[in-house]
């Protein structure tokens, strides 16, 4: 698949996710807005098409740095506890200091996502028998034991409605004002595009990586740095959406390999054409209500998940 072919649907994508919505703009009105079109079109519009476009190209990429330093196909921040450890972070954060800053909120994510993602990483190296399928599992078992530590504490500080907002990823209420933490995502997809080469290396293993002279636990830990903070910061603006950064690498490496640094421009911007795509089907299905992005991706993304696992020998998985 050519990256322009990507980029083309992009941006059609994103033409029409401007006019799709309860109130009805039409691309002749771009001509003459008037000041409620204006409105929604700065205030709302515009601000989630942004916000999906880079939930859709940061999450993929986290998961194609954790399948490459993991060496696991099956690992992502849905399996591995990083998204759920975010969450616990989240819900740490408000009861811990309830007028915190959105700023504040993210950091304390962010620390959680990181130490969760460690965790994991530590039990990963542990582990002998590093079949493809056991070490999600695991990482899935490990994530539940996160989330029902989050969900303990909500039932007891009475934020039970609150964590299960964070449940659903939904893009409908974002809007200007709302969703800014989301740029902290750009340079730190930056900086794993500087780095592919290095974690490709890393991904060999480390005994392989310190041969040809690589820090190799510097190398792991910048990228677990980035996949926490990318994390943390769609957690808490957009919540949670499910196998993104299992699937989308996945595809990509069946039609491109296994090439880290040339596979990074694909998996942004077929993440974000996903994302986009998902979006605007649950705002289509149900027209003028909409789906929540965790239940279309989630149902798309379980099937192509299982579609994955059935023909996995026949990519070399």
């Amino acid at each position: 698949m050519k990256k322009r072919y990507l980029f083309t649907a992009l941006i059609i994508l994103s033409f029409a996710s401007i006019f799709i919505g309860v109130k009805d703009i039409t691309p002749l009105d771009l001509l003459a807005l008037n000041n409620d079109q204006t409105q929604i079109l700065l205030t709302s519009r515009i601000p989630r098409l942004i916000s999906i476009i880079i939930a859709g190209f940061s999450i993929s990429i986290c998961g194609l740095i954790m399948q490459q330093l993991s060496r696991n196909k099956f690992v992502s921040p849905t399996t591995a506890g990083t998204m759920d450890s975010a969450r616990l972070g989240v819900l740490f954060s408000i009861m811990i200091f309830s007028s915190a800053t959105p700023l504040q909120k993210m950091m304390i994510a962010f620390i959680c996502a990181l130490l969760g993602t460690f965790i994991f990483m530590n039990i990963l190296e542990k582990i002998k028998f590093k079949d493809t399928i056991f070490i999600p599992l695991v990482g899935l078992m490990f994530g539940n034991i996160i989330s029902s530590i989050a969900t303990f504490f909500a039932y007891k500080y009475d934020l039970i409605q609150n964590m299960s907002s964070w449940l659903q990823g939904d893009f409908s209420m974002i809007m200007k004002g709302r969703y800014e933490l989301m740029y902290i995502s750009i340079p730190a997809v930056i900086i794993a595009y500087l780095f592919a080469s290095k974690f490709t290396i890393a991904g060999m293993g480390e005994e392989f990586s310190k041969s040809l002279g690589l820090n190799y636990k510097q190398v792991v830990n910048i990228g677990l740095v980035i996949v926490a903070l990318v994390t943390s910061s769609v957690v808490l603006t957009v919540g949670m959406i499910p196998f993104l950064g299992l699937i989308i690498p996945n595809i990509v490496s069946i039609y491109q390999g296994d090439h880290l640094k040339k596979n990074l421009p694909h998996t942004a911007l077929l993440g974000a054409v996903f994302v986009l795509a998902c979006d605007i089907l649950g705002r289509l299905i149900i027209y003028p209500y909409e789906l929540s992005i965790s239940l279309t991706v989630g149902v798309i993304g379980s099937g192509i998940f299982v579609y994955l696992l059935m023909r996995r020998k026949s990519y070399g998985l």
